[in-house]
């Protein structure tokens, strides 16, 4: 307490009450009034907001001037240019997708598992290990394969993340990973035929998968279709309960929109998985929409029909003797359940009458005939369309009369149904001829091939075939179908079996305004009660037609058209956006 107290006389001895003297100087030296402790700390706590001030205002006078002046990093050329970040997709394949954008094939990241059989040390262990991992693989199968002598062998491929992981975490020398994508189809079998698949080293094998392998590898940017998978989904539901309460075995089924050729919905019954690594049956794996080729029966008298009175040499009010068969050089030619009378153009068509078709088309003549057939696109491949599988009409070595005859009903001349509806399309609206496409915004201009009074005249005769015939089943009210039948019987072995039939339905709706065309076809449906023991079209893929326009018109924003239906005076305005 030296300074504090004042000890002069450090040996004095202070009695009790003496008074002890504090040492005044000491105590308030250095003190100074003018120099107040709070005062300086109020001092330097507003230096440093002016400081933060300062910098903000930095700050704020930089951005105006930036904005102001239109500054952008990327154009400045010089060594303080601003790095670019680019980040790659990691997947290389690009996603396909439908008119809406929803999702119908896409890739995920995946790896495949190799080894260095000569660099694994305890083999016995490694495989018991991997095996827990990998359950699909026996133990077996994994030792035999680090039992090779090899340099590299692939243990699994496409392994999931979490199965990575765990099989990295074990930390056994000698495996490695490989980075690969896994092509993925979430609609599983709604598109098989048409999208195809990838291999195990995701390259397209089949579809469109392989036809446009090339564009899907060298933009990440997502392939859009012209397909609705709404619109699919509901054919295919429709369609394959038809097949199965018909017994048929298989079918195919297209929807088109008529004014500009793009594909809404194709299919092809039955189908299959693309994600299964299993193989499915020869007749699943074949696409008849696009590669089947067929005899179609009576839906080729649309094309004669339209032939005749393109032609000039026939009109509607002809007449033609369906009194008795047509008898050829090598021919005798009938109607199945004929009117054995004389038939208007009309009558023909309504009663779907071989005698009077064919002598429509020995009328106008082979020549016409041929020249007529190749313009709508029934004699050449549709080499455009966007899918590997694709087939060539067969066309008949020798033309003579009864080709010709035989044509006109649908005998002779082998097409597959995208070559027919195609070309139906035309004939319903207006006479252009479009190239189907299944890629949206695909320019399509079409060529004319039939004129637009041509085309007219048969959208009234078809619809009579609807309202008046055999196509009675589709007269969706509201709708306005147009529409022509076939039942063609098969050929095997060189011979046309009576109950073995491929039947056919080609409509268009609405017919005051066509927009789209449906094409349905059944191999072999079975006679029933339902039926009364008929085979014939209009006692199945008829039905079939009118249950699914029903089901996709509305889908499609149709406003169902009561006006030209029946006399009946009015209009229900649906309730769908335009």
């Amino acid at each position: 307490m030296v300074g504090l107290w004042n000890t002069k006389k450090t040996g004095k001895f202070y009695h009790p009450g003496e008074e002890i003297k504090i040492n005044r100087h000491y105590s308030f030296a250095g003190y100074d009034m003018e120099k107040d402790p709070l005062q300086e700390c109020k001092n330097r706590l507003l230096l440093v907001v002016c400081a933060f001030i300062l910098v903000y205002l930095i700050i704020a006078i930089r951005t105006l001037t930036i904005c102001i002046s239109g500054f952008n990093p990327k154009n400045k050329q010089n060594e303080n240019e601003l790095p670019q970040l680019k980040i790659e997709n990691p997947i290389l394949r690009a996603d396909i997708v439908d008119r809406n954008g929803a999702i119908i094939a896409t890739s995920l990241p995946t790896a495949n598992l190799y080894a260095h059989p000569k660099k694994v040390k305890d083999k016995e262990k490694t495989a018991a290990k991997l095996c827990e991992y990998i359950p699909d693989m026996l133990y077996e199968d994994i030792l035999a394969l680090l039992n090779k002598k090899s340099n590299f062998v692939y243990i699994k491929r496409n392994l999931s993340l979490a199965q990575r992981y765990q099989i990295y975490a074990l930390g056994i020398q000698g495996l490695g990973f490989e980075n690969v994508e896994k092509r993925i189809y979430p609609q599983k079998n709604l598109f098989a035929h048409i999208i195809g698949k990838t291999n195990i080293d995701n390259i397209g094998i089949s579809g469109l998968e392989k036809q446009l392998d090339d564009r899907l590898i060298s933009s990440d940017v997502p392939l859009q279709l012209t397909i609705d998978l709404g619109i699919q989904d509901t054919i295919r539901r429709e369609f394959k309960k038809a097949i199965d309460k018909y017994h048929a075995l298989g079918g195919t089924a297209i929807l088109m929109n008529v004014t500009n050729g793009e594909i809404i919905s194709i299919m092809s019954l039955p189908d299959f998985d693309p994600n299964l690594g299993i193989l499915p049956n020869e007749r699943a794996q074949f696409n008849f929409a696009t590669k089947g080729l067929y005899e179609p029966g009576s839906v080729l008298k649309i094309f004669n029909a339209a032939l005749g009175l393109e032609s000039g040499k026939i009109k509607l009010s002809d007449r033609f003797d369906a009194t008795k068969p047509l008898k050829l050089k090598y021919n005798i030619i009938k109607d199945y359940r004929g009117e054995n009378r004389w038939l208007d153009l009309e009558e023909i068509m309504i009663y779907s009458s071989n005698i009077g078709s064919a002598q429509i088309a020995l009328k106008v003549g082979q020549e016409n005939q041929k020249k007529f057939l190749k313009n709508m696109g029934l004699f050449d491949p549709i080499s455009s369309f966007e899918v590997t599988e694709k087939a060539t009409p067969s066309i008949p070595k020798r033309w003579g009369d009864a080709t010709t005859a035989t044509v006109a009903y649908g005998y002779g001349l082998s097409l597959t149904p995208l070559h027919l509806i195609s070309a139906f399309s035309a004939v319903v609206n207006g006479g252009i001829y479009h190239n189907p496409t299944l890629l949206k915004n695909h320019q399509n201009k079409g060529r004319r091939v039939l004129s637009e009074k041509t085309s007219l005249t048969m959208r009234k005769l078809l619809r009579s075939v609807v309202t008046k015939g055999s196509a009675k089943q589709a007269n969706v009210s509201g709708y306005e179908v147009v529409g022509k039948t076939g039942t063609a019987n098969k050929l095997v072995n060189g011979q046309y079996i009576n109950k073995k039939v491929m039947t056919t339905f080609l409509a268009a709706f609405p017919k005051s305004n066509p927009k789209y065309a449906l094409f349905l076809m059944m191999d072999e449906p079975q006679p029933s009660k339902e039926t009364f023991g008929f085979v014939t079209a209009g006692w199945n893929v008829v039905p079939s037609a009118g249950n699914i326009i029903a089901a996709i018109a509305p889908q499609l924003n149709i406003k169902a058209n009561y006006n030209n239906d029946d006399g009946q005076a009015k209009l229900i305005e649906a309730a769908f956006q335009p």
